[in-house]
């Protein structure tokens, strides 16, 4: 091992800090040409802009000629530079174009990365440590290598020649500094996208792609349209989160012959989870819950445009949940943005014959525990169907299944099963059904509480990454018809 002497340390911890001022440096040139604060329309010294900026010749050299690609800069050999107006337009045609290309990649690059996503995990993690110290520049790098190399996965060179025309990399270093400020949860909607794509999930992993491009793309306008946009924005989140707490019901109902218990908990101030519980004719109970595509605002509003639907349509005389949930279905997709769906599972209890009838549209199958002699059965109501809003003449199956006295009921949503430790091992199925099978003799409320327990301290005290909602059931006698 070669040890170096004081001088010699001295200079490496010196040249460190050089290169982290001139990446802060090439940032802010880079955020400031694009917002059209550097002297538009005049004739710039390129030595005076090094100056300013403390950068050397080259590297300025180097940012303007991928400025003048994008005709927003007219180089005069290596001594001037006339900088151009920003045209907003421009660039949110381009995110639409990028937004479009990186959902067609998504669902190709799924077969490539199921199972095989460690390196996009990565950049991921990666991307979180550099936004929590404020590396913007360190972000870039890794927000356009996780995204390029989905693209690289896909194995289609039409898709990676327009993103390089496009110059992605460049455009997100102009943008970057607006988006994190005002909605850090875009560093958490990649996560999603990673979820889908390991386990092939190709449909899901573009529309989620292309709901995180969309998801830019319009705080880009809004931070262009109104400069106080960040204080606006958490003023409408905070009002958001007020209005849709006031959609769910009341965390315990007196449910005939059932001890009902809720749980939800966004990951942020407002979520795309779902639950609701209904008092239906003839003494019937409505049961749903389901979990939004993407998140933030527009998740928000898909979950109570879900909400509506299904309520107005169960509180309607109705033939059969399959028919009812191809309504809701319709309606989910007449009134919303192509790139988002929902899970959901709805099932109708009918108390004095202990029969559940449900359709489980693409969620994850909620667990019917049954205690016999010392051990656990559990039952999974699995799906019979696509998530609502993906298609809109897609079909449900209905399924009946019958409770006995003492049954437990647990539908979940994946931030759930899908919270993960330090070293991103998820907490997983496996898990969440050796501690139900343990909640023998547990109260509804007990069950929801040893759920959480063993959650937090699996994750030990990693973030939240996804909302999470519970409904725990339990069958009790006495409502014999």
């Amino acid at each position: 091992m070669v040890l170096l002497n004081h001088d010699e340390q001295e200079a490496d911890v010196r040249a460190g800090r050089n290169d982290e001022a001139g990446k802060l440096a090439r940032v802010r040139l880079v955020g400031e040409i694009f917002n059209g604060r550097c002297r538009t329309g005049e004739s710039v010294k390129v030595s005076e802009i090094a100056a300013k900026y403390q950068l050397d010749k080259d590297s300025v050299l180097k940012v303007l000629r991928e400025f003048q690609t994008l005709g927003m800069v007219t180089l005069s050999g290596n001594a001037s530079a006339v900088f151009h107006s920003p045209n907003p337009k421009e660039m949110q045609e381009a995110y639409e174009i990028r937004a479009a290309l990186e959902e067609i990649g998504g669902r190709a690059a799924a077969r490539a990365l199921k199972g095989n996503t460690r390196a996009l995990q990565r950049e991921l993690d990666a991307m979180r440590a550099a936004f929590r110290s404020r590396d913007l520049d360190s972000f870039v790098e890794h927000d356009v290598e996780f995204h390029r190399s989905i693209l690289q996965a896909s194995h289609n060179e039409v898709l990676l020649r327009v993103w390089d025309s496009l110059a992605v990399d460049l455009r997100i270093r102009g943008a970057i500094g607006r988006v994190s400020r005002v909605f850090p949860e875009v560093v958490e909607s990649h996560q999603p996208i990673v979820d889908a794509l390991e386990k092939g999930r190709g449909r899901e992993a573009g529309l989620l792609l292309r709901n995180h491009v969309e998801t830019v793309l319009e705080l880009l306008k809004r931070a262009e349209s109104d400069s106080g946009g960040q204080r606006a924005l958490r003023r409408d989140l905070e009002g958001a989160k007020d209005v849709q707490e006031a959609f769910f019901p009341p965390r315990t109902l007196s449910i005939p012959c059932i001890s009902c218990e809720t749980f939800y908990q966004p990951a942020h101030g407002i979520g795309g989870d779902y639950y609701d519980l209904l008092s239906l004719p003839s003494g019937r109970w409505g049961v749903a819950i389901g979990d939004v595509s993407g998140k933030g605002i527009g998740a928000a509003l898909l979950m109570a445009s879900l909400q509506a639907s299904l309520r107005a349509q169960a509180l309607h005389p109705h033939l059969d949940l399959s028919t009812l949930i191809g309504d809701v279905n319709r309606l989910v997709y007449e009134s919303s943005p192509a790139h988002l769906f929902a899970s959901l599972f709805y099932a109708e209890y009918e108390p004095s014959t202990r029969t559940l009838k449900y359709v489980n549209a693409g969620h994850n199958p909620p667990l019917v525990l049954r205690w016999r002699n010392g051990s656990c059965d559990v039952d999974q109501l699995k799906a019979g169907g696509i998530p609502v809003g993906i298609e809109a003449d897609s079909e449900f199956s209905c399924t009946t299944f019958q409770f006995e006295i003492g049954d437990v009921l647990v539908a979940y949503t994946d931030g759930i099963t899908e919270a993960d430790n330090r070293d991103g091992e998820l907490w997983g199925m496996q898990r969440f059904e050796n501690l139900l099978r343990s909640c023998d003799g547990a109260t509804s409320q007990a069950i929801i509480e040893r759920i959480l327990n063993e959650v937090s301290a699996f994750a030990n005290s990693q973030r939240q990454r996804d909302d999470m909602t519970l409904v725990v059931m339990k069958v009790h006698g006495g409502c014999d018809a």
